[in-house]
């Protein structure tokens, strides 16, 4: 404890704010206790390792979908597979700009460039931009199966790959747009050798009207509204599909049989468990930040170090968040019985491709052994 102390103490004498401990409050630029500095700087510990946990998983599932994804072989509509490539596209770009270049980055290289007002405030802005989209492509997913299975008429129209692009491309620009204004709620924390250095929250970001309102509709826009949306859409799509399915089950047993299996009803099964296990998953990893980003904004809590139940609680949502960008392909693999056979030999060809090689290499030593 004394060595982490003394490490706090010589980092306090610096000024340095944010990348290990915060040892500035953000809002009125006091300094905290050294005691309570040790309990933060072991809480941003945890949140590096585990964000350098999931930048790996992310890279490598997501880059792995989206592979495997635009090889057109999953036995999905064109539809979907443009959904799921942006998603994973998404969550590849959250993982990088979050864990990455947010966190681990300027944790282990404090006064790198990254650290420079300008680059940090592209890193930030770049940070809630991508977590924006990922969220709302989720939710413009939802809506395109809810058309999909429940409204005949409009689906041959919506339900497009041109659509889906279209969507994706309005979402994207949307997401962007909506978190501009964050560009201009950051200042420096210090200089060194003549450079803006740090990007902190400016005093009037707590206590301006605009800007409190702003904060507000962020936190409503994401993710309490998704989260209302897509409950609405799964709550109304299960509804429609149960009240089909009797009708369809009723026709189909008067005229060949109770025995008989429908192709119809297997399609809309499918569709159905990996829309609910995309959606169901997103609302349980983003329930602990959802009631965090409202008990925070409601108590107006913006000092980390204000308890330990806050830093428990802000490290988990932290957590479960970025655990939301790995999960998805994980769910393919569970629900979708051809994504699975694609992943395989995704897996299999670069063991085959060294097998190969080995074999030809072999070949030739023998070759000139004779």
């Amino acid at each position: 404890m004394r060595c982490v102390d003394t490490v706090v103490q010589s980092l306090v004498s610096l000024r340095y704010v944010g990348a290990t401990c915060n040892l500035v409050n953000e809002s009125k630029f006091e300094h905290l206790p050294i005691r309570q500095c040790s309990l933060d700087f072991f809480v941003r510990s945890f949140v590096s390792n585990v964000s350098s946990l999931s930048l790996s998983l992310s890279l490598t599932v997501n880059l792995l979908a989206i592979v495997v994804l635009c090889r057109g072989n999953c036995g999905l509509s064109k539809c979907i597979t443009v959904y799921l490539v942006a998603m994973a596209a998404s969550d590849l770009l959250v993982g990088m700009s979050d864990p990455f270049l947010r966190l681990t980055v300027q944790m282990y290289f404090p006064y790198s460039f990254l650290k420079i007002t300008p680059v940090c405030t592209t890193i930030y802005f770049l940070t809630f931009a991508t977590t924006t989209v990922s969220v709302w492509l989720t939710v413009a997913f939802t809506f395109d199966r809810f058309v999909a299975l429940c409204c005949e008429k409009l689906k041959t129209r919506y339900c497009t790959k041109r659509t889906a692009a279209v969507v994706i491309g309005v979402v994207s620009v949307l997401g962007c747009l909506e978190n501009v204004p964050r560009c201009f709620t950051l200042v420096p924390g210090f200089v060194l050798d003549k450079r803006p250095m740090g990007c902190y929250a400016k005093p009037s970001f707590y206590t301006s009207s605009a800007w409190i309102a702003y904060d507000v509709t962020h936190r409503v826009l994401t993710p309490c509204l998704p989260f209302f949306l897509i409950l609405l859409l799964n709550v109304l799509t299960v509804r429609r599909i149960v009240a089909a399915s009797r009708v369809r089950r009723g026709l189909r047993g008067r005229s060949n049989g109770e025995n008989d299996k429908d192709p119809e009803m297997e399609n809309r099964r499918k569709s159905i468990v990996l829309l609910f296990s995309i959606t169901g998953t997103f609302i349980l990893l983003w329930a602990t930040q959802a009631v965090f980003l409202i008990f925070t904004g409601i108590a107006r809590l913006y000092d980390s170090s204000s308890t330990g139940y806050y830093n428990i609680t802000k490290v988990t949502s932290v957590f479960l968040q970025l655990l939301s960008t790995c999960t998805n392909t994980c769910i393919y693999v569970v629900t979708q019985s051809k994504i699975r056979d694609e992943l395989m030999n995704a897996i299999k060809f670069p063991l085959r491709a060294i097998r190969a090689l080995l074999c030809r290499w072999a070949q030739t030593l023998q070759k000139q052994a004779i």
